[in-house]
């Protein structure tokens, strides 16, 4: 654990101009460190001024802010798209997959003011500790970091945010949130999610003015619209609006564009119970209108181009990954391995999809691709095509042997001889 003093080191605060950051800058300078604070630009849609503003009004000694966005999509968000990530099979990783990207930007910013300490505000029960400091000690193992809401000091001090806020308001820290409605938000180009507060309860149900970037699907438009998605290695390389025309291509734009009509029609909304990964449970709400509309193309384009023994080697790897992704490790041996994995699984995964957006959902109902598996006069019930029906019988017959094995073992088994089994099987009957 670091050692608090009252010299004046440089210590690099990941800021973002909210509660807990704000307080935390006040009371490092309290410490008598140098802050310097850093705020990245992963399109949270902030007063970017009014954050730097804020942090010298406190004490910074100097804010740098980054435009991330660019970065975010292209190596982080694409990414996961192409290896299909998702997290206990509804969360799709928005705040995870952030996490790496700002600390790869921290860690430059760390080595560029010739800072040793970097330091966070993220709480000790939560997996960003976790996501910011192993991707920092991956890039740089040098580094100490300040972690006050792991430190005594700074818990005896601070219960939570009720307390910060009586502190902010004794230093005269602006602050947003409100004993009213204190839930934690954190938003970026692919997502906003909150948690805490009223949403600690799982049986509460989350307050319909939290949603900040999605329009409840009962308000969504009564009209239907249908969006184009060219995937190229399994990443997405141009969208088009069917009934108008617009077309995007840089992957921006793109992501831009479908969280705009996403965000319309009500798409992306997931309110769920997930485990941490230091061991308990937590309420998360989320939103992700555009990155849900990709994977939901993705998945279609790719079960129509992949082998079927492919596809489900590729989701189990996408499985781990996005373990990985979740606990904080995108930087690791295993998810680099894993990359390179489904790299190789996404070669073929190139075509169109079209997809209907319509009150909450999406789904895909045209595709096409040169590589498509899809054989039409094979599969279709018109023509018998190169498929002699006959060699189905043989099919049959093999698969069927274990089932009647499974029958004949079980069907004339007797009380007697099945005593102390626990099996409990529809079809057998005892005499």
């Amino acid at each position: 654990m670091v050692q608090l003093t009252m010299e004046m080191e440089k210590v690099l605060l990941a800021y973002s101009g909210g509660l807990d950051t704000s307080c935390i800058l006040k009371w490092l300078i309290q410490k008598g460190f140098d802050v310097i604070c850093f705020v990245g630009d992963v399109g949270q849609k902030e007063d970017f001024q009014s954050v730097k503003d804020k942090a010298i009004k406190i004490g910074a000694t100097e804010v740098v802010v980054k435009d991330l966005r660019n970065l975010f999509v292209e190596h982080f968000v694409w990414p996961a798209v192409k290896m299909g990530l998702i997290y206990e099979k509804r969360y799709l990783l928005g705040t995870a997959l952030a996490r790496p990207c700002i600390s790869l930007a921290l860690i430059e910013t760390a080595k560029e003011f010739n800072c040793m300490y970097i330091s966070h505000g993220a709480t000790g029960k939560g997996n960003d500790q976790i996501r910011f400091e192993l991707s920092c000690y991956a890039l740089n193992p040098h580094l100490k970091v300040i972690a006050p809401w792991r430190l005594p000091e700074f818990c005896e001090k601070f219960q939570g945010r009720n307390d910060l806020m009586e502190f902010a308001k004794v230093n005269a820290i602006p602050v947003s949130a409100s004993l009213k409605s204190p839930w934690s938000t954190d938003s970026n180009i692919m997502h906003t999610s909150f948690e805490a507060g009223v949403l600690e309860d799982p049986a509460q149900i989350a307050p319909d003015e939290i949603f900040i970037s999605t329009k409840s699907p009962m308000k969504a438009p009564d009209t239907p619209i249908l969006i184009e998605i060219v995937f190229n290695g399994g990443v997405p390389i141009r969208c088009v609006e069917t009934s108008t025309g617009k077309t995007f291509e840089q992957p921006l734009h793109i992501l831009e564009y479908l969280n705009q009509i996403g965000g319309e029609h009500g798409i992306g909304r997931v309110d769920i119970v997930e485990n941490r990964f230091i061991g308990l449970k937590s309420r998360g709400v989320y939103e992700t209108p555009g990155a849900r509309i990709l994977f939901e193309a993705h998945q279609d384009l790719e079960i129509y181009c992949l082998d079927r023994e492919i596809l489900r080697v590729k989701s189990l790897l996408a499985d781990r990954m996005a373990d990985y992704v979740y606990n904080g490790f995108w930087f690791s041996p295993e998810a680099e391995y894993v990359k390179h994995c489904v790299e190789e699984s996404q070669r073929t995964v190139n075509g169109r999809v079209t997809v209907e957006i319509f009150k909450g959902n999406c789904w895909a109902v045209s595709r096409e691709s040169l590589y498509s598996l899809y054989n039409q006069e094979l599969a279709s019930m018109s023509v018998h095509g190169q498929l002699n029906p006959s060699a189905a019988t043989g099919f049959i017959e093999i698969n069927a042997i274990r089932l009647k094995e499974h029958y004949r073992a079980y069907h004339n088994a007797t009380p007697n001889n099945i005593k102390g089994l626990s099996r409990n099987f529809s079809r057998v009957k005892l005499t």
